[in-house]
């Protein structure tokens, strides 16, 4: 594995497993996917780099959001801490607990936290390996993943049994 590729800026977008969406979908009934490409939006409405889910206003919508990794992770986790005051956002991020977007916008005002266990198997579309015809090697990321939960509803049974099912979970 040729983990300069993986961990270089020229690799920040990591498509959501299509079956960790469905499963969370199955609970959130998505309405939002803010941050996407045209191929691998997950909800009919959607924001891409070029239409900019940052500067939009996500209020009424159940987001699920899987922001790009790289610097702009930061601001990424801020927008959905705050669109969590009138909005229901779901956010996918590497589980970096230490940097200071995580611990000031996510660990302290999110509903819920779930440190997934494993490692997730993400495509990546920019890898040299992808190969339009699904003949590619899916491998599991470099890094932890952590589901966020941002909202003003309480969660349900069902969605606090997901969460914990995908690992451990620390609801607030």
């Amino acid at each position: 594995m040729n983990k300069e590729k993986l961990l270089s800026s020229k690799s920040n977008e990591w498509e959501t497993p299509k079956d960790l969406f469905e499963k969370l979908n199955k609970e959130w009934n998505f309405t939002l996917d803010p941050s996407c490409r045209d191929y691998n939006a997950t909800c009919l409405k959607y924001y891409t780099m070029e239409t900019d889910g940052l500067s939009k206003s996500w209020e009424g919508e159940t987001a699920f959001c899987n922001p790009p990794y790289g610097q702009e992770l930061g601001r990424w986790i801020k927008k959905c801490s705050e669109e969590g005051e009138h909005a229901t956002v779901v956010m996918l991020v590497p589980s970096r607990t230490d940097t200071k977007a995580m611990q000031e916008y996510c660990l302290n005002k999110a509903k819920a936290v779930c440190f997934v266990k494993g490692r997730l198997k993400f495509i990546n579309r920019l890898f040299p390996s992808w190969r339009e015809d699904g003949n590619f090697k899916v491998s599991p990321a470099p890094f932890p993943s952590l589901l966020a939960v941002f909202g003003t509803e309480n969660l349900t049974e069902g969605q606090i049994k997901l969460l914990n099912s995908l690992g451990h979970t620390m609801i607030n």
